[in-house]
């Protein structure tokens, strides 16, 4: 029970539209009603809402075990009736009575707490299993955004399904929603394409994101000259009082360096090499946390302003919700680290990725992988905190990955460990802690 309440902290609900897809694959992948092994991904009614959470079934005979939101729960199936009891190492019970049918589950499952049985409450449920990835050839797709969110929802509806190794080919306006022809799409604040419903994406497990291709659409970005709060002493700050005036900067793609299109003084030539990365990428997060702007960061990702999400990066993240509902936006032609002016290089963008689900893989929060580094990162209200978040999401990466022993991880990250300040003018502070694969080289993973 204690797992199953942590767990409703990272789930979401979606509109009805959002797991169709999922209800369709999974009927058509389960065909005998008496089997009731397998992924099962269940909606819980909640007072009104539904709320996501898994179910993993094993079945010999006519004797069922497996994982039930992080619990054991042992019981029977008989003809499509099925009965089990699982329990935590707190007292928590889930008591489950249900029927399946054409690859469907549905009943009541009762959550109580030991013999207290005065805290028992009923839900309906319905169960899907999580569909199996398709057969066929990977697709690419040509997508037009025609609408922008400012809102990283469960809630909106998905702009395009794809399938595991598909390829989305589309563009993202910049940070005030002013798209490559210099047209105001949509009100300011980081709005996203998206969201994209990824086939076979269910709680529980990581989405992967691969950067194949950013490249700029237009020749001039916005940004400021200021510097945010976090990096300025009183001195500073009184000095800056004037700052986050507009600069507009020009930017040469042919020779690939930006310029201010009116530099003062001391900036008559001073020139930044073009370096194109994503602002956002995200997924939805639960439903508990109400729903973050897209200026908002954690994690579920979002708007993390690092500047190692660059074309050949890869992008992972935790799904919390059916099909992971994937947003990109917030296209910077080059940023410094930490988005120290408020605003990096904003400019419009031109995006490819090829998305991919790992099954059962849970992952505390957002990772990068480039080609010489794993990355790890940190998201919270202060740099204490967003550091201690990156170190705890690098050792469990460790630990997951390669087996080590705390000892052992402490003893890589005390000497491979890299930091960076990813992000200081957000609501929550980054800090990415990175390991060069060089090192890691000498350390076996454990057969698979």
């Amino acid at each position: 029970m204690r797992k199953f309440l942590s767990f409703l902290l990272l789930s979401s609900s979606l509109l009805l539209a959002n797991v169709v897809p999922a209800q369709a694959a999974a009927e058509q992948t389960h065909p005998a009603d008496s089997t009731a092994a397998g992924r099962w991904i269940i909606s819980a009614e909640f007072y009104g809402s539904p709320l996501y959470f898994m179910m993993e079934m094993e079945q010999n005979g006519d004797k069922l075990t497996g994982n039930f939101d992080g619990d054991k729960p042992e019981g029977t199936i008989t003809a499509n009736s099925i009965q089990f009891l699982a329990k935590d190492d707190q007292g928590g019970t889930e008591d489950l009575k249900a029927t399946l049918r054409k690859g469907t589950i549905t009943g009541t499952v009762i959550f109580g707490k030991g013999e207290d049985r005065t805290h028992r409450t009923a839900h309906q449920f319905t169960a899907t299993l999580v569909p199996k990835r398709r057969a066929a050839a990977a697709q690419r797709h040509e997508f037009v955004p025609t609408i922008f969110y400012r809102r990283f929802s469960a809630e909106n509806k998905p702009v395009l399904t794809v399938a595991p190794g598909d390829t989305i080919h589309t563009t993202t306006v910049d940070a005030g929603g002013t798209d490559e022809k210099g047209v105001t799409r949509v009100l300011g604040g980081n709005p996203e394409t998206g969201p994209f419903y990824v086939e076979t994406a269910a709680p529980g497990d990581t989405l992967a994101v691969h950067i194949n291709r950013l490249r700029l659409n237009r020749d001039w970005a916005i940004s400021d000259d200021g510097i945010v709060g976090r990096g300025l002493d009183s001195e500073w700050a009184a000095k800056m009082k004037d700052g986050f005036k507009n600069v507009r900067w020009h930017l040469d793609r042919e020779n690939g360096v930006a310029t201010p299109e009116k530099p003062a003084e001391h900036l008559a030539h001073y020139t930044v090499p073009l370096r194109p990365m994503l602002g956002c990428v995200a997924v939805a997060p639960g439903i508990a946390q109400a729903a973050p702007g897209t200026g908002d960061s954690g994690g579920y990702g979002g708007n993390m302003d690092f500047n190692e999400i660059i074309e050949g990066a890869t992008v992972y993240l935790p799904v919390r919700v059916p099909g992971a509902l994937l947003y990109v936006g917030d296209g910077h032609a080059a940023e410094g680290d930490g988005e120290l002016n408020g605003n990096a290089l904003e400019t419009s963008m031109d995006v490819e990725v090829t998305v991919d689900v790992i099954p059962a893989k849970r992952i505390p929060g957002p990772r990068v992988e480039s080609a010489t580094h794993v990355m790890a990162v940190g998201l919270d209200g202060s740099l204490d905190d967003a550091f201690r978040d990156a170190t705890a999401n690098m050792a469990q990466w460790l630990t997951d990955e390669y087996k080590l022993t705390p000892s052992e991880v402490a003893q890589v990250l005390g000497t491979a460990a890299e930091y960076k300040v990813s992000e200081v003018a957000d609501r929550n502070a980054g800090i990415v802690l990175k390991i060069n694969k060089e090192r890691l080289k000498t350390l076996t993973p454990p057969a698979k």
